[in-house]
């Protein structure tokens, strides 16, 4: 039973067979976005739950006082029940499906109890296979560190996430941790082509393939063949740990590669990395997909804030800016980053948890005005 439920899994991926380097290209082409017949292009808006929807606002008024040419359509994405089960509304569905390019604010999720992930159900509805996770430090917020600048890829579909685990007897259960030689290479290669895409010249692997020699072993494997197809970019590899006491003993030592990893280590490593430069209120997040691509702030619905005008869009924002680099609408990226960073490095308009006294309104407003100077 359990062997049938795991190939019934790995058939769900839907991941093609050895994935080549000029159809890859062509596939992150096809979901960069589409323009429609006004010129401009339709991305749809998930706003999320608690702060979401103060921080949607943000962005939107930002976008618009920038000139950017979007269209938004916001959708719902509260589940429903069908058929004796929880989903996603059709029609949120569709229209990610059909503009192929999402933005999306934080949504909750129960512990425990109700319905499942629905950053985890969306990420399978539409294989969204590599997370992207940039984290550089802001001037104008001191931390510990000033010297971080690094962009870490997770595959995000498979490892310990897979969901396949049971109760062996009563105290004792078993969870699979799901590797494919097929989701693996396809990260790699994402790594690759967005490491040359972003001027770095390094992919480094980080695993734990000595002790767990099949399953990591195999995602190495890939990532060392796939290696030999960019000879321009240099391909080492570190054991998670070890990454772990480099980076905070000196970040500055990742700063010209890209870290790719499996789906667990990237969820722990990425917030690590976010917790150098702030925490993931400063944290961009990108998930790139076969079918669309879905950009988020991946920080928590803050509801003891919500509908007070307090929230910091920043994290949004930068997702926002990732969004439009990878729609190849990079000046207006380039002015709205510059806009944002500005606002924090001159200190004089932030919100609470950037150590300011601003609400979310006025430092939208200032963001703004730094748009027109």
């Amino acid at each position: 039973m359990l062997r049938t439920r795991s190939i019934a899994f790995v058939k769900s991926l839907g991941i093609s067979k050895s994935i080549g380097l000029r159809s890859f290209a062509s596939l992150t082409e096809e979901f960069s976005g589409k323009k429609n017949d006004n010129g401009n292009y339709t991305v749809t808006l998930i706003p999320g739950d608690g702060i979401g929807p103060e921080i949607s606002d943000s962005v939107q008024r930002i976008y618009k006082a920038a000139g950017v040419p979007i269209d938004w359509e916001p959708v719902n994405v509260t589940p429903e029940l069908r058929n004796g089960r929880t989903v996603i509304p059709e029609e949120a569905l569709n229209s990610v499906k059909k503009n192929t390019i999402a933005l999306k604010g934080p949504l909750a999720t129960p512990i425990g109890k109700g319905h499942v992930s629905l950053n985890l159900t969306l990420r399978r509805i539409f294989n969204l296979f590599a997370n992207v996770r940039p984290c550089k430090s802001v001037v104008g917020y001191k931390t510990p560190y000033d010297d971080v600048n690094t962009v870490l890829i997770r595959e995000n579909t498979e490892g310990e996430y897979s969901g396949i685990e049971h109760t062996v007897v009563d105290g004792v259960v078993q969870s699979f941790k799901l590797i494919t030689r097929d989701a693996s290479e396809r990260c790699a290669r994402y790594a690759f082509t967005h490491a040359r895409d972003i001027g770095r010249n390094r992919v480094t692997a980080i695993h734990k393939a000595n002790i767990m020699k099949l399953s990591d072993g195999l995602f190495l494997e890939a990532c060392n063949d796939v290696a030999k197809d960019f000879p321009d970019i240099q391909f080492d590899d570190v054991l998670l740990d070890r990454a772990c006491l480099h980076i905070v003993q000196d970040p500055s030592r990742y700063s010209s590669t890209v870290m790719v990893m499996p789906n667990l280590y990237g969820d722990i490593l990425s917030d690590m990395c976010a917790g150098l430069i702030g925490g993931l209120g400063l944290t961009p997040s990108g998930n790139i997909g076969r079918d669309a691509s879905i950009f988020e702030a991946v920080h928590g619905t803050a509801p003891d804030i919500a509908g007070k005008d307090l929230a910091n869009p920043t994290a949004l924002l930068l997702s926002s800016i990732m969004m439009l680099r990878h729609m190849h609408l990079n000046p207006y990226a380039d002015s709205i980053e510059k806009a944002v960073l500005d606002t924090i490095a001159e200190g004089k308009v932030l919100t609470r948890d950037l150590g300011g006294k601003a609400s979310n309104t006025e430092f939208t407003n200032q963001i703004i005005n730094n748009l027109k100077n």
